[in-house]
């Protein structure tokens, strides 16, 4: 039996991971500030008796440490939540990015240091990406980030050095870190409150509509089933090949953003209509955004069995079937 500590386990991917961590019979841990996340999450295995709820922040070493020293494998997934919140605030979308990442590899390095043995997962994200204009993005591609003064970038940008902080600490001190670049991750219990575009159709067409594309609708994104983003996740962790390497995780159905709008209010029925917005209407002047998102996946394919088993229709259907817990 491994100790497993989530930190961002209350969240939409962690509580989902938490589940299957305790499924396959490991004790898990699970800490949250519940800035973002809610225990309502983890509903479903509260009275587990090898699951613990802490309540605090990864950015907190004297809540952290103690944690980090009695787990065998950590998932760090605590982070700024959506587009939103990176617009609104990013100055906590940068602090809340980078320093609890600081602090766990601290931790992972410590406990190593001791002659304990420790993993570590890091998620990141496909927005490291930021405008690279290549169809298909590969782990090595360059990184392309707009000029510093839209905040847009930010969250990308710090997401990065969470990457260049992780790969440094496992070169320099021997911490086994595996990342993964998530893509546009959507399920059940993702809230439509952070800007998340799948959510937001679907919230928007139960109530009638209008739901809302931002700009022309023609970028292009890729979407992937919680239950499949977990899969891949433990899928890398169990594959020692994957220490020390960066790998993309996601779907392999790239659709444009107003041919998901459609589907879902096809879905929904009703004819629920549809309306465009500019994005300095939806976000203030000068928010930029890239024209395509979608990932290679030849590193996972080779790296692990993965392969998604959700498609994006079955996404929205199910979607649409549980009302968003709302």
């Amino acid at each position: 039996m491994k100790h497993c500590l989530v930190t961002g386990g209350a969240g939409f991917i962690g509580s989902h991971l938490a589940e299957t961590l305790l499924a396959r019979g490991d004790r898990v841990t699970v800490l949250d500030d519940e800035s973002t996340g809610s225990a309502a999450n983890l509903a479903s295995i509260a009275d587990h008796p090898q699951f613990r709820y802490v309540r605090g922040s990864a950015g907190q070493a004297d809540t952290l440490d103690p944690l980090v020293q009695e787990a065998d494998e950590v998932y760090h997934l605590a982070a700024a939540v959506g587009v939103d919140l990176v617009v609104r605030d990013p100055i906590r979308t940068i602090t809340t990015n980078v320093e609890p990442t600081a602090l766990v590899l601290e931790a992972v390095r410590r406990r190593l240091s001791t002659g304990q043995s420790a993993k570590l997962f890091l998620a990141s994200s496909s927005e490291v990406y930021g405008k690279n204009p290549r169809p298909l993005y590969q782990e090595d591609d360059d990184l392309v980030f707009g000029p510093t003064r839209v905040g847009r970038w930010s969250y990308g940008a710090s997401k990065a050095i969470d990457e260049f902080l992780a790969l440094a600490y496992h070169r320099q001190h021997g911490v086994p870190v595996v990342i993964a670049r998530l893509f546009n991750v959507v399920g059940p219990r993702q809230s439509p409150a952070y800007g998340s575009v799948l959510p937001r159709f679907v919230r928007a067409a139960l109530a009638g509509g209008p739901i809302v594309v931002y700009g022309d609708g023609q970028q292009v994104r890729s979407f992937t089933h919680v239950s499949d983003v977990v899969a891949a996740i433990l899928a890398l962790m169990n594959q020692p090949q994957a220490v020390g390497l960066v790998t993309n995780v996601g779907g392999d159905q790239a659709v444009t953003i107003l041919e998901l709008a459609q589907r879902v209010a096809a879905a929904v029925g009703g004819n629920p209509p549809i309306e465009h917005q500019s994005y300095r209407d939806a976000y203030g002047e000068g928010f930029e955004d890239c024209a395509r998102r979608a990932p290679d996946l030849t590193r996972l394919h080779t790296l692990t069995a993965f392969r998604a088993r959700v498609d994006l229709d079955q996404i929205v259907r199910q979607l649409i079937a549980s009302r968003l817990n709302i």
